[in-house]
């Protein structure tokens, strides 16, 4: 058992929530049972778990690699959040890309651009999930998808979609050569999204709330796309613009 703060493995899982340190040593951190217990589920490799006795209870299920013991005051510590079921665990990460893609005969797709919140990854990645989207596309991230916010806010279901991280350049390209129609939102000249046509193969694109989207994503749309504000605001969070969108396609395609 670890009963130290100072011990290295202490220390590293420390140094995992910062984005370089998950790059170099080609791993991060998930906490909490249900997050865990989704990755495992979703074939992610796990290199070790680390668990407080006094907090976690049964974790028979999740014995599919090394358990590291640690005392409650070490795990108080180490976890990155509250409520964390007593359970931190080290996975490998898995690297998806744009040709490994299994795709629906009709697929919809999620594409965000330049997200800098992990909290809306996180959100629009549930949303992803809940719609049973064939991937989340992330082009040119200020943030990874492994972020501890990430996880934390997508409740384990950056582990359930396909996510692919890659350039503009090369999504707009993809989705011109495999005939995917590209929906961008886009507040001027603008269709009302209730007016598009999402039955066939679909891409939903989303910018950031502060600068929206590029003008290459624009230009390379077949239909800009507009929520039509009936109060005072003039925009909506990215990941509540994504469901509202997503989830007018799954009706057209009832």
């Amino acid at each position: 058992m670890i009963t130290s703060k100072t011990n290295p493995q202490v220390k590293n899982l420390i140094h995992l929530q910062k984005a370089s340190e998950r790059k170099r040593q080609q791993l991060f951190v998930a906490e909490g049972r249900r997050e865990i217990e989704r990755a495992l589920k979703n074939n992610f490799q796990l290199e070790k778990l680390y668990a407080c006795a006094e907090i976690c209870g049964d974790i028979s299920a999740l014995q599919a690699g090394e358990i590291v013991w640690v005392s409650a005051e070490v795990f108080e510590k180490l976890a990155y959040r509250g409520n964390s079921d007593g359970l931190v665990a080290l996975f490998k990460p898995v690297v998806n890309s744009l040709e490994s893609l299994s795709l629906k005969k009709n697929p919809l797709l999620i594409i965000l651009e330049a997200v800098e919140k992990p909290g809306n990854l996180g959100a629009v990645l549930r949303t992803a999930d809940a719609a049973a989207a064939d991937a989340v596309i992330v082009c040119d991230p200020k943030t990874d998808i492994y972020n501890p916010n990430t996880i934390r806010s997508s409740l384990g279901c950056v582990f359930s979609v396909p996510v692919v991280v890659c350039s503009s350049d090369k999504a707009i390209k993809w989705l011109k050569e495999k005939e995917i129609k590209i929906f961008a939102t886009y507040l001027e000249a603008a269709a009302n999204y209730l007016d598009a046509d999402y039955r066939k193969a679909s891409a939903i694109v989303m910018g950031t709330e502060a600068s929206g989207l590029s003008a290459q994503w624009i230009k390379a749309a077949d239909q800009n796309l507009i929520i039509p504000m009936r109060g005072i605001a003039d925009s909506l969070n990215v990941s509540v613009s994504t469901a509202i969108v997503v989830f007018e396609a799954l009706r057209q395609r009832r």
